[in-house]
Formats: structure tokens, sequence, C-alpha cells
């Protein structure tokens, strides 16, 4: 994870999720023919205790199946197409990857940012058992431990993967929910509480950026990302004022910069 002050960390989010189908191989193999240095991908867990690379709770918007990723086990989310809803089709069907399948597809290639998921059913939010312990696993095996930012809503879980592995780096993603300028104008409460996380970054919003917000977290030790950003001109524009990363699902852009 070794960069200089001045560079910025271009990310593909879910693989560059406006190009081909979020989440895919398809879609992490097509990024790397572009400029970036990481892939941004979300990780859950299969009733049967696969780590799975998908982003929603449910498969309905991205597959042709049904049914809630805590209910379903590995072998049914293999068999689904998770290319089927792709806006304009897809020519081949794609699988619902392992979180070491990509590993392996990055390995030795470009770094990954790994966006650890809460589960979810009817709104109530919970962690799947083990799957901090079964991430560490795939990163040792796939000697990616020092490859990788993995990113987190649930700050209390990256406490715990730091735990089990303390030489990961780390970050924390802040919305509208969790942080307000009105609410902590100074960054005091939020900065302290990234700290106490003993997170390396925060990754923020992009309608929550300030150039006043970017100076107090650089001062505070951190590196600021912002997501997701799929404006050509608001990809230059905050690249020239400094932030460290910038999160999109038009990869491609980044050539452009």
């Amino acid at each position: 994870m070794a960069q200089s002050k001045r560079s910025l960390v271009r990310i593909a989010h879910r693989g560059g999720s406006l190009l081909a189908p979020e989440n895919t191989l398809a879609a992490f193999r097509n990024a790397l023919t572009m400029p970036v240095d990481m892939l941004e991908l979300d990780v859950q867990m299969s009733r049967d205790g696969q780590v799975v690379v998908f982003h929603d709770a449910t498969v309905e918007r991205v597959t042709n199946g049904t049914g809630n990723l805590l209910d379903l086990d590995f072998a049914y989310l293999r068999s689904l197409d998770a290319a089927s809803h792709f806006p304009g089709g897809w020519p081949l069907p794609e699988q619902i990857p392992t979180l070491r399948e990509v590993l392996a597809l990055a390995h030795n290639r470009v770094q990954v940012c790994i966006e650890l998921k809460l589960s979810e059913r009817d709104g109530v939010y919970g962690r799947y058992p083990r799957i901090a312990e079964a991430i560490v696993e795939d990163l040792r095996a796939t000697k990616m431990v020092d490859q990788v930012l993995l990113i987190s809503f649930d700050w209390v879980a990256l406490a715990k993967i730091s735990r089990l592995e303390n030489s990961l780096v780390t970050g924390a993603l802040v919305s509208r929910d969790l942080w307000t300028f009105e609410e902590d104008p100074t960054l005091e409460k939020l900065c302290k509480q990234v700290s106490l996380a003993g997170c390396n970054w925060i990754d923020l919003d992009r309608e929550l950026f300030t150039p006043e917000l970017l100076s107090t977290v650089h001062r505070n030790g951190f590196k600021l990302g912002l997501w997701t950003v799929d404006d050509l001109a608001e990809l230059r524009s905050f690249a020239s004022v400094g932030v460290d990363a910038l999160t999109t699902d038009r990869p491609d852009l980044f050539a452009q910069i």
C-alpha cells in the first residue's frame, strides 16, 4: 500500500459497474485493461459459509435468481447468471465469484479494495458469522494481505479484522447517516472514532467533501478517498485538490486525467 504523497489511487467500483456486470470476473478483467490501481468489490457470505463477491443482500437486482444470501447455499448462487440484468445485455452468463478467485486474478497485477458488508433482512442488519476469519484466510492463502484496503460501514468489524491481521490497511466508510459537517464541523468526533477503530483511511461520500475537510483529515494522519465519482469534470476536480483516492463506475475515464 505504499504510495507517495502526491499519488492518486484510482479505484474501479465493483470492477466498473457501468462498463460490465458489477462484481463479476468479466468486470474485473475489463478494469485491468484500464489505468486503475485497485479493484473495488463487496463481500458477503452464503448460508454454507463461502465468501462471495456480491453487493446486495438479495439476488434479484443483478441475477436471474431469487432470495436472500442468508438463505442461499453457494451451489445455488454459483448457478445464477450475474449478468442477466446488465443494461443493454451481456453476451455471456457470468457467475458470482468467490473472494479468493478475484484475489488470485489481481495477484501481482493490482491492489484490491474489499468492502465488508453487513447481512440484511427486512431492514434488520447483522454480521455474517466468522466472515472476518474467512477473509483473512483468503488473503493469506493468496498472499494478498499487503495488497488490500479493507473498508466497511461496520467500524467494529474493521477493528476486529485488524486484530486478526494487524498488518491490514483499513478504511472507515462515511455517509451522511454517520457524519455531517453541521453535527461535527471540526471533525473531532469523526477522527476520534476512526482512530479508535484503527483505520488508516476515511472513505467518504463525495457529496460530503469540502477542501477544509481534506486538510483536517490529512492533519489527523488519515488518507481520504471519495465515492462514487462518475463524472469526468468531478474526477479532475477532486484529483486536482489532492484527495488520495477516487472510486468510479467508469474507470475508463481515468485515462483522461
